[in-house]
């Protein structure tokens, strides 16, 4: 796992401008982006993602952008069936929020990259709770300290995180992926 981290860290934590979509500015971030588009550290990104996934998970819900291609890969890895989460309806075309395959009825884990506040991932545990999928667990590769275990803990949501922010080298105070 140490490997894994080291690696994870070299290509995806970026130290740049950032802007997140609450208007916050960071100078470090976790970019996704760089890790995806890597086929092996992708690859042994999922596979490590794929034991922090619940032995009686059904099928995996990747979360709109940065939870695509993570989802495609652990399912991939798991064997376990996937659809993939808009934020909101598609405005033509199917319509549709959530993509793939019928995961009615199936316990499914939600998929990110990042939780931070955990608002996003609670968002989309609503819309599939509200299609019939019991939604009991999100796994990330990295968990922020701002409050997303707990509040997801509050809606019967348990987070399992591949790392934390402790994992990370040490940052500036005040950055944050």
């Amino acid at each position: 796992m140490a490997d894994l981290t080291v690696r994870l860290t070299e290509t995806a934590c970026v130290s740049a401008p950032f802007k997140l979509s609450d208007g916050t500015h960071l100078s470090t971030y976790f970019d996704e982006f760089r890790l995806a588009s890597d086929p092996a550290l992708l690859h042994d990104t999922a596979r490590a993602l794929a034991d922090l996934v619940p032995t009686n998970a059904q099928a995996l819900a990747g979360i709109e952008l940065g939870g695509i291609p993570l989802v495609v890969a652990l399912s991939a890895a798991t064997g376990l069936p996937a659809v993939f989460v808009r934020r909101l309806p598609k405005l033509y075309g199917s319509h549709r929020q959530i993509e793939g395959a019928d995961i009615t009825g199936l316990r499914t884990v939600l998929v990110d990259d990042v939780v931070r506040s955990g608002s996003q991932l609670l968002t989309m545990a609503r819309t599939l709770r509200m299609t019939g999928s019991p939604i009991t667990d999100a796994v990330c590769i990295l968990e922020r300290p701002l409050g997303g275990r707990q509040t997801l803990a509050e809606h019967r949501v348990t987070l399992h995180s591949l790392l934390t922010e402790a994992d990370l080298p040490v940052r500036q105070a005040g950055d944050a992926a």
